[in-house]
């Protein structure tokens, strides 16, 4: 008899997996999605429909470096990425998105994240 062997998922990944099947960008309305590792944040906007990305912004990027500076707080760099999302996105004609968190906690950076990109004028 022959086994299958699966790899576990982690726990955060088994929450997007439930997330994600709710949550889908269109065309009229687009995706955020964020991605934090242990030291940077990563954040683009996509379109499921056509599987694109819109928009992205990383806070390894010289513009969100210059924004907060060469020491600033991981919370500090994520809420520059999230201003930086929400300027990008408006420039290209976005005005209402979908946010996704990633499998993460709303809380800390991802919250950061998308609270600016609410103050930068994106809707959602």
């Amino acid at each position: 008899m022959q086994r299958k062997f699966r790899r576990a998922l982690t726990p955060r990944k088994r929450r997007h997996v439930r997330v994600r099947a709710k949550v889908s960008g269109t065309s009229a309305r687009p995706r955020l999605n964020v991605f934090r590792s242990s030291a940077h944040i990563y954040a683009q906007v996509i379109d499921d429909d056509r599987g694109r990305t819109l928009v992205a912004a990383s806070d390894l990027e010289q513009d969100v470096r210059d924004r907060v500076g060469a020491d600033a707080t991981k919370s500090a760099r994520a809420r520059a990425v999230g201003e930086v999302i929400g300027e990008r996105a408006k420039a290209a004609g976005i005005n209402t998105i979908i946010f996704d968190r990633g499998g993460y906690i709303y809380h800390g950076r991802v919250k950061a994240v998308a609270e600016a990109a609410r103050e930068s004028g994106l809707v959602f």
